[in-house]
């Protein structure tokens, strides 16, 4: 079982004992009630730090973001570690990236405020959910290898040239056109938004393998983690990409 979002791949799961006939097993019910609780936990540390730049604008919001953002890397480097803490550390990951998403999307929304650039890519991000999880349902989109390799690829390169930019923005070097509202940046945040959306076809077929293979009942926790991951990511390139557009007008 393969997944080219890290925290579901084959080197953390290989460990995980699967139950018996008469042990507690994950259902997919269980994952989507866990990812809901999940999301509520991010609604709720979102919403502290809207209200924290309302009143104190950028300077009152950077220490929540900044908390948020080394809180949301140290719990999710424990849970793909130590899956059997997920009930305990996707909570606490869950409110550490609503302390920085809330923080972003508050920035992003006072630089456009003749739009509603948020409500925006919340309602893409959730609509590119339901419909991947119905292009997943209905057999539209089939996860065979050929695309589960094809994407595995295209993400590890994503997330490889994301890290190169990164190092070399702390050495003033910028790589040019990708994040530019031009043709090419444009372009290669769709590209990427998209990456993002087909990774949840293999997050939702990985979850059935789980759930077939009769995985113990702390994994639904750790799917929800894993989903999350996977929003968080979406929601953000959605998020650069409708910036793109509004740069452009």
């Amino acid at each position: 079982m393969r997944s080219s979002n890290p925290v579901l791949s084959d080197g953390v799961l290989q460990n995980v004992t699967f139950a018996d006939e008469s042990a507690t097993t994950m259902t997919v019910q269980g994952v989507v009630l866990k990812t809901i609780l999940a999301l509520l936990g991010v609604l709720l540390t979102a919403g502290i730090s809207w209200i924290q730049f309302s009143r104190g604008g950028y300077p009152a919001v950077v220490p929540l973001m900044t908390g948020g953002l080394i809180a949301g890397l140290i719990t999710s480097l424990i849970t793909v570690f130590r899956p059997a803490w997920a009930p305990f550390t996707t909570p606490l990951y869950a409110l550490a990236e609503g302390a920085f998403l809330g923080g972003i999307s508050a920035i992003i929304a006072a630089a456009y405020p003749q739009v509603s650039i948020i409500p925006q890519a919340c309602a893409l991000t959730f609509g590119t959910l339901f419909v991947m999880l119905i292009c997943y349902q209905s057999g539209i989109i089939r996860v065979t290898e050929k695309l589960r390799a094809g994407i595995v690829v295209a993400t590890g390169a994503v997330a490889l040239l994301y890290l190169v930019t990164f190092v070399l923005s702390i050495f003033g070097v910028a790589v040019p056109y990708i994040h530019s509202a031009g043709p090419i940046g444009i372009a290669f945040s769709v590209f990427v938004t998209g990456l993002a959306a087909f990774n949840l076809l293999l997050d939702f077929d990985l979850v059935d393998r789980l759930v077939a293979q009769r995985a113990p009942k702390q994994m639904e926790w750790y799917a929800a983690f894993a989903l999350l991951v996977t929003l968080v990511w979406l929601y953000l390139e959605i998020l650069r990409l409708l910036s793109k557009l509004q740069s452009r007008d």
